[in-house]
């Protein structure tokens, strides 16, 4: 399989991104805030949905990371950052425009769970980091 990598920078590309990193598995410590940077890196583990779609029989997890350029602020709801091995489920990405190019992109975890960025304009990108491993867990 090879590695995707997407760019979103428009709210229909962000849709596709969304598609893609739904139920994805987030540990707390693998969101990374980077203030001076105006960056934001949430690394995850993402279903492989081109297997689940071809019907196949074992769930396979591929690492990968999230990232946002351009971000102002980062505000995080019920997502505790020293939770251990505690995982966050991944439901979607989703923009809210704001006043042109700037706007609101929503993480929204399973459990109340939401992470909330402010951005100047959007630039996100969903990169693998490796090939997809087996196995229904998301541990890694």
């Amino acid at each position: 399989m090879e590695r995707r990598k997407l760019v979103a920078l428009e709210p229909d590309d962000l849709a596709i991104i969304s598609a893609h990193v739904q139920d994805a598995a987030v540990h707390p410590r693998d969101i990374l805030w980077r203030p001076s940077e105006k960056r934001l890196v949430v690394g995850l583990r993402r279903l492989d949905w081109d297997r689940v779609l071809q019907g196949a029989d074992e769930c396979h997890r591929v690492a990968s990371a999230l990232r946002f350029e351009r971000v102002l602020s980062c505000q995080a709801r019920n997502v505790d950052g020293a939770g251990g091995d505690a995982l966050l489920n991944l439901l979607a990405v989703e923009f809210e425009p704001q006043a042109a190019p700037s706007g609101i992109v929503r993480l929204i975890f399973s459990g109340d769970a939401t992470l909330r960025i402010t951005v100047e304009c959007l630039e996100c990108e969903l990169a693998d980091l490796a090939a997809p491993s087996k196995g229904s867990d998301a541990q890694g």
